[in-house]
């Protein structure tokens, strides 16, 4: 008996048709059906698929189907209630809150150093012991108005550009630099926001609030890792963007920290709360908003996508400080930053996007491995079957909670090394968690989502 018919025989048990040709699988069950990207050597998760088929047939209070087309990239794998890698698109009127959950804006940053690594190693210790210091042992001086804040969260990023006062990590931003990487931000000038649905603190009033979780990566698969260019796959886009093998560039992986455990959880809150009287509560928990509260959702999401940017910009220029101080480094940019966890409007639609990366044609993409494998910078092809997206990383093969039996993570090797403060982010992160990061790209590459701009090996990898 073949895999594929023990899969289907598997699956049929739960009334879930089946289909796999080409390289994706079509899954439907009564009342709706997806497609999903993945080479026949990676797991389909059941639960997964279960999790995604429960997704793409949400309906609205009113009983209406919510849900237009509904997708998954090859890192796909089960989530708290939503599938990560699951792609869904809904009408602009409409959002599902749980889809994308609390880690509102979680995406990635990339930025060059200048250095190659050969300028870098000699003085590798030490600037572990400069970049431990303030990503994970809380040495950061970031004072910053609420004014500020607010200025972020009602007319965005340039307006708190504007904001910043010369003090504490502020005073050695450069300004027109950080202006000019505005435009390099992806969907970052298509998030409304407005300050009424931001945490009390943040626009109190106060003068100057020191904000706790800015700076910070946060735990689970988040990192600030400084990755080597080891491949040129595209040599005028690489070119274009500053890179070059051999170079150190850094790679940020953060969310909305607390904002978004805010928002996110006011709002998961409030759909189900709004949910009609005596009409049955869904099973999968994935409530639907529809018309004024769907584009109240919206604003308030944006708050937290903006402090999520906000957040990736410090980590970077805390890596930029500490880099300028020790080799002199000014040569530094921004080469994208892309989110993987939020709702955008794009194609007049509401694109959900629960850990998959916008891959619109022209637009770059990061896809890193895990902390022992490459990472891979892409260029968009703009697919409209895969809902103009790629998947945000290979995807974990193994849960987090099921990893006790990995032996632990060395915390150094030959060509990389983990610096984290807690011992168990070796064994939930070790490198045999995750899927083999090739595969995920071969199977975009093949199917026309995306195509390869560098290939980047880790060397050293920061975790909280």
């Amino acid at each position: 008996m073949s895999k594929l018919t023990r899969l289907q025989r598997a699956f049929a048990r739960s009334h879930i048709d089946l289909r796999y040709e080409g390289g994706v699988y079509t899954v439907r069950n009564e009342a709706t059906e997806a497609t999903i990207l993945l080479p026949a050597s990676l797991p389909l998760e059941e639960k997964a698929v279960k999790q995604l088929l429960a997704f793409a047939s949400v309906k609205t209070p009113h009983g209406d189907a919510a849900v237009c087309a509904a997708c998954a990239t090859p890192d796909f794998h089960p989530g708290t209630i939503a599938p990560v890698g699951a792609v869904v698109a809904t009408p602009m009127d409409v959002v599902i809150p749980a889809a994308i959950g609390t880690d509102i804006n979680c995406g990635m940053r990339l930025l060059t150093t200048g250095m190659s690594l050969a300028q870098l190693a000699p003085r590798k210790s030490e600037l572990i012991a400069r970049l431990q210091s303030v990503l994970l042992e809380n040495e950061r001086n970031i004072p910053t108005h609420t004014s500020a804040f607010k200025a972020l969260f009602d007319a965005g990023p340039m307006a708190f550009i504007d904001k910043i006062q010369p003090e504490g990590l502020w005073g050695s931003v450069d300004r027109d630099r950080l202006a000019e990487e505005v435009t390099r931000c992806i969907g970052l000038d298509s998030l409304p926001a407005n300050s009424r649905y931001a945490p009390e603190a943040f626009v109190s009033g106060r003068e100057v609030f020191r904000d706790p979780c800015l700076g910070t990566p946060g735990g689970g698969n988040h990192f600030v890792e400084l990755q080597v260019v080891d491949k040129v796959l595209d040599r005028h886009a690489a070119y274009a963007h500053g890179l070059k093998a051999g170079d150190v560039v850094a790679m940020i992986h953060s969310g909305s920290r607390d904002v978004g455990f805010f928002v996110g959880g006011r709002w998961m809150d409030r759909a189900r709360e709004a949910w009609p009287a005596g009409v049955r509560h869904p099973e999968s928990k994935l409530y639907a908003l529809a018309g004024p509260l769907a584009h109240e959702y919206l604003q308030a999401m944006g708050v937290a996508a903006r402090y999520a940017w906000l957040n990736r910009v410090v980590l970077a220029e805390m890596v930029r400080r500490e880099m300028a101080d020790l080799f002199g480094a000014e040569k530094s940019r921004l080469v994208v930053d892309v989110p993987h966890n939020v709702v955008l409007t794009e194609q007049g639609l509401n694109i959900h996007r629960k850990g998959a990366t916008p891959a619109r044609h022209g637009d770059l993409a990061l896809i890193p491995g895990s902390m022992g494998d490459a990472s891979y910078i892409a260029r968009g092809l703009g697919h409209a079957d895969w809902l103009w997206s790629c998947s945000h990383g290979a995807g974990r093969r193994i849960r987090r909670q099921e990893t006790r039996g990995i032996k632990p993570t060395p915390t150094s090797g030959a060509d990389w090394q983990c610096v984290t403060l807690r011992e168990e982010r070796l064994i939930e992160e070790a490198p045999q968690a995750y899927k083999p990061i090739g595969a995920v790209i071969d199977a975009q590459v093949d199917a026309g989502l995306i195509e390869g701009v560098a290939r980047l090996r880790p060397w050293m990898t920061f975790k909280a």
